[in-house]
């Protein structure tokens, strides 16, 4: 099985002793929501109005960057140099009032039946996100009663570097207090991925966007899934 043998090579790479999950960390935008598209076309039309060229493909390439981390890099990949902090505010302020324009994201097809198998494990639910979207952050416990709570969570507002940086899941696994091969974690993009991989952690990354699988497997992902009824598949059998 797939699945088995990535855990068995991830165990041999690692020197951990077993893979025995207590916890679960997730990503939000385009795992736990259906929020990418407005988050891609809230960029393009943000930046564009700076003079910046950026495809909604990039933006899902970017996904898992802070805000301000985004601007920077393509103000230095387009305009040689880093945005000012008064550029990044003016950025992001204009996304963020894009993307809101666009109407509540849904959740993402059959996350339900992943979160239903973290309760009947008794599994941890940790959110590791570079997002600062209010509307979406103040919505989990609506979406997801009692899986999500403050002390189990990193965010755009708690890191100094983000994702791909590893801080964001080694501080998640700091606010555990579990070992790496006690958690998982489940992306759904590149810079997630390499950030999860830094910090020594197991990553199913479930495309549920336009990327290839090509994008996810080269950024170290350990199993790639084509959606969250799958994952629910494979968490039962774990």
């Amino acid at each position: 099985m797939e699945v088995r043998k990535a855990i068995e090579s991830f165990l041999q790479k690692q020197s951990y002793p077993e893979f025995r999950p207590r916890a679960v960390f997730f990503d939000m935008d385009g795992v736990l929501y259906d929020s990418m598209p407005a988050h891609a076309k809230a960029w393009v039309e943000a930046l564009k109005a700076e003079g910046v060229s950026f495809s909604e493909y990039q933006a899902y390439l970017n996904e898992g960057r802070t805000g301000h981390g985004t601007i920077d890099d393509v103000f230095v990949k387009q305009k040689g140099r880093e945005a000012t902090e008064e550029e990044k505010q003016r950025i992001y302020k204009r996304k963020s009032e894009i993307f809101d324009g666009q109407g509540e994201a849904g959740t993402v097809a059959d996350i339900e039946q992943v979160m239903a198998c973290v309760s009947q494990a008794g599994w941890l639910a940790y959110l590791v996100t570079g997002s600062g979207q209010p509307s979406l952050l103040d919505r989990l416990e609506h979406s997801f009663p009692g899986m999500f709570v403050q002390k189990r969570m990193v965010t755009a507002f708690d890191v100094k570097f983000g994702k791909p940086h590893p801080e964001p899941y080694l501080m998640a696994l700091q606010k555990s207090g579990l070992k790496p091969w006690e958690v998982f974690v489940v992306e759904n993009a590149p810079l997630g991925v390499k950030s999860a991989k830094a910090a020594g952690l197991f990553v199913f990354a479930v495309n549920t966007g336009v990327l290839r699988r090509e994008d996810l497997y080269e950024a170290g992902a350990d199993v790639v899934l084509d959606n969250m009824k799958e994952l629910a598949t494979v968490m039962k059998a774990l």
